[in-house]
């Protein structure tokens, strides 16, 4: 039986995959909930495997649809370099974009290489900082479009990724009950800091900074070191580190939304096709 896979429906079931929900999935796409459901049903009976679990609460991939996240991410990802490579030759001008530190690291430089060879003809100018001051910078018309964090369900922009906010130090890092936790944490205004210190204080439980910093290497150097814990997304945690969350003393933490801001004065197309480059490639760990 030959197999043919819609790229409508992959895009619909990564924004599924990426939300883990049907209404925001809807939302970020314009379409119903119910057209999302039934795209869902089309791809699973295209590809013959359940791709994702349901239950009244939640929904999660089985591991045939994280195998499929992947193909769909690499079919889309050819599919939109060879719309590029005919029609994005022409593109030109400057697009000033800005991303937060962490989400600098990892493949964001392998996406900006590629973008850079697919438009050579776009001066790419890149601005690493804290989410608050990228947005700042935005909303000045210093910037055309900033890949931040941002507490969940903001509705900012569109929606890359969301994940949880967890609890993050050495392997066998003792937390002293009776002890302030040390905390390691960026500069203020920060939404991990908020997060972090709102949920000790929820709970009752005292906390000292430790490190403060404004760049990523200084949090994860003053963890190896074992000043602190500090609070990264999930999916960002650096294999040598270790996930905290839920150890006595640590509270629950929010979920965060890593997303894509446009500033609606610049060009469209430059931002769009940068926009669809980066959407189009999983987050990976930190180093």
């Amino acid at each position: 039986m030959e197999r043919h896979f819609d790229p409508v429906l992959l895009r619909t079931f990564l924004a599924v995959a990426g939300s883990l929900s049907f209404t925001r999935a809807a939302a970020e796409l314009g379409i119903t909930q119910p057209a999302v459901s039934q795209q869902i049903r089309r791809l699973e009976q295209a590809a013959g495997r359940q791709l994702i679990s349901r239950d009244t609460r939640t929904i999660r991939l089985t591991d045939n649809g994280e195998a499929m996240a992947g193909f769909a991410r690499a079919i889309l990802s050819a599919q939109d370099e060879a719309v590029s490579y005919f029609t994005g030759s022409a593109m030109s001008g400057r697009l000033r974009f800005g991303a937060a530190d962490e989400l600098a690291l990892g493949e964001l430089p392998t996406i900006l290489r590629n973008f850079r060879q697919l438009y050579p003809r776009i001066n790419l100018e890149l601005t690493v900082t804290q989410s608050g001051s990228l947005l700042r910078r935005l909303h000045s018309n210093h910037l055309d479009l900033v890949f931040i964090n941002q507490e969940a369900d903001t509705h900012l922009g569109r929606l890359v990724r969301r994940d949880r906010l967890v609890w993050v130090g050495l392997e066998g890092f003792e937390i002293d009950p009776d002890q302030p936790l040390p905390l390691v944490t960026y500069h203020a205004p920060s939404f991990g800091r908020s997060a972090a210190i709102g949920a000790l204080t929820g709970i009752g439980r005292a906390w000292r900074i430790t490190c403060n910093t404004r760049q990523v290497n200084g949090i994860l150097a003053a963890v190896r070191a074992g000043l602190g814990v500090c609070v990264l997304a999930q999916s960002r945690v650096p294999p040598d580190l270790r996930n905290l969350t839920g150890r006595p003393g640590l509270p629950p933490l929010p979920d965060v939304e890593m997303a894509l801001v446009a500033n609606p004065r610049s060009a469209s197309e430059p931002v769009e096709a940068l926009s669809r480059a980066i959407q189009g490639v999983p987050l990976a760990p930190i180093g």
